[in-house]
């Protein structure tokens, strides 16, 4: 399997795992791997009450230095807003309760379950 191949499937997995885990806290997913032109993708975009979710995972394997917390800049904030932006002009208009941008980190130990993180309102 090549490299990118492993980590797009690293990376849905993680995804699946992250869907699952705002599900059983009460939030629904509206739709997975949201893509606008070129613009990127948001991976998932979830409702939490009145609230829009906007909702980036991220997926590392257990031994890699960067926890995936980190892996959220400002730059990455900025674009997932303007993201939700656009999912909100193409879904008819905002809810009332705004958006939030969440992010589930997902490390995955070489032996044993995953270790599932949510932050809410991350950035």
């Amino acid at each position: 399997m090549h490299t990118h191949q492993a980590r797009s499937a690293l990376g849905r997995y993680g995804e699946g795992l992250a869907a699952r885990r705002l599900a059983q806290t009460g939030m629904t997913v509206l739709e997975r791997n949201w893509r606008c032109g070129r613009t990127g993708e948001i991976d998932i975009v979830a409702r939490d009450g009145d609230v829009l979710v906007v909702c980036e995972v991220k997926t590392r394997r257990a031994g890699t230095f960067q926890h995936p917390m980190a892996a959220v800049t400002a730059e990455k904030a900025q674009r997932l807003r303007g993201l939700a932006e656009r999912w909100i002009q193409a879904h008819g208009g905002a809810p009332p309760g705004g958006v939030r941008i969440d992010l589930v980190g997902i490390l995955l130990p070489r032996r044993g379950a995953p270790v599932v993180e949510h932050v809410r309102g991350a950035a």
